[in-house]
């Protein structure tokens, strides 16, 4: 499998970054940094990330595992991560059509992470071929929980596929920025935004979040739900082309989330989440 991952926004405008770590409580209980203090350098198609270098690059003639395609009909990439079906590991699911192989450099990047690829599965059908891989932390043994390393591996399978198949930067939001090819189309962050809350038991409620993808998206969202001290006790986050869908189960107190609280969640995300009105030239 193939793939390079990063660590929260990369504008390419960006010089330095200090992070500091912030405590998350429920199932996210890591902290949102790597490290306690981790500094990131950014130039463009290029990121810095602790001891560890992840190039956002892309070239025409790489192919991992396969020859070169032609950029017509580009299937749509998909990055599933799983918190949810597998309660010792995290489970990665990676489709771009039927065009990625086995993807041992991508599998390679993720140990390069602090990561075990612990069970590796390909199954083929009229959607593509879907490479699934069950992924645990190296030092503990156990499944990733940590909202950073959680889009670290996003951005490294991302990175990765617009390495060898550059032809995928063309249906993916990093695309625009580090992509061979430029997204097809520009999404509308106020139209594709899309915020629900369910009761999904007693004890616990279904946040759902569509919205137009973009780096840092895990760990932004977390700590905006955590930062009105609603818990996170698991969920999903699938990358799919130009957009990001996220589940989440949530809770306050241990409880489902009452509708008043519900209203406020989805307004801190939505006010979050919206376009930016400020103009960069009233700086």
């Amino acid at each position: 499998m193939a793939v390079a991952m990063v660590s929260c926004g990369i504008p390419t405008s960006l010089k330095l970054i200090e992070k500091q770590p912030v405590s998350i409580p429920g199932f996210f209980n890591g902290s949102l940094a790597l490290n306690p203090v981790q500094k990131l350098h950014v130039t463009p198609k290029r990121l810095a990330l602790s001891g560890s270098t992840i190039v956002l690059k892309a070239s025409a003639t790489a192919v991992e595992d396969g020859s070169s395609q032609e950029t017509a009909a580009v299937p749509t990439p998909k990055v599933v991560i799983d918190l949810d079906s597998d309660p010792e590991a995290t489970i990665v699911e990676v489709t771009f059509g039927d065009r990625l192989g086995a993807l041992l450099d991508t599998m390679n990047a993720l140990k390069n992470l602090g990561l075990n690829v612990v069970k590796a599965n390909v199954c083929l059908d009229s959607s593509g071929k879907h490479n699934t891989f069950a992924i645990t932390k190296a030092s503990t043994g156990r499944k990733v929980d940590d909202p950073e390393l959680l889009e670290a591996i996003r951005l490294t399978i991302i990175n990765n596929m617009m390495e060898y198949h550059p032809e995928s930067s063309s249906r993916l939001a990093m695309g625009e920025a580090f992509g061979v090819f430029q997204p097809y189309q520009k999404i509308d962050v106020d139209i594709a935004t899309h915020i629900h809350v369910y009761d999904d038991a007693p004890e616990r409620s279904l946040l759902c979040v569509e919205t137009a993808d973009r780096p840092g998206l895990i760990v932004d969202l977390v700590k905006t739900i955590t930062d009105i001290n609603v818990d996170v006790e698991s969920g999903e986050f699938d990358t799919e082309g130009l957009l990001a869908k996220a589940k989440f189960h949530v809770n306050y107190k241990g409880k489902a989330l009452i509708k008043p609280l519900q209203q406020v969640l989805a307004n801190s995300l939505r006010y979050f989440l919206r376009r930016p009105t400020t103009e960069d030239a009233s700086f």
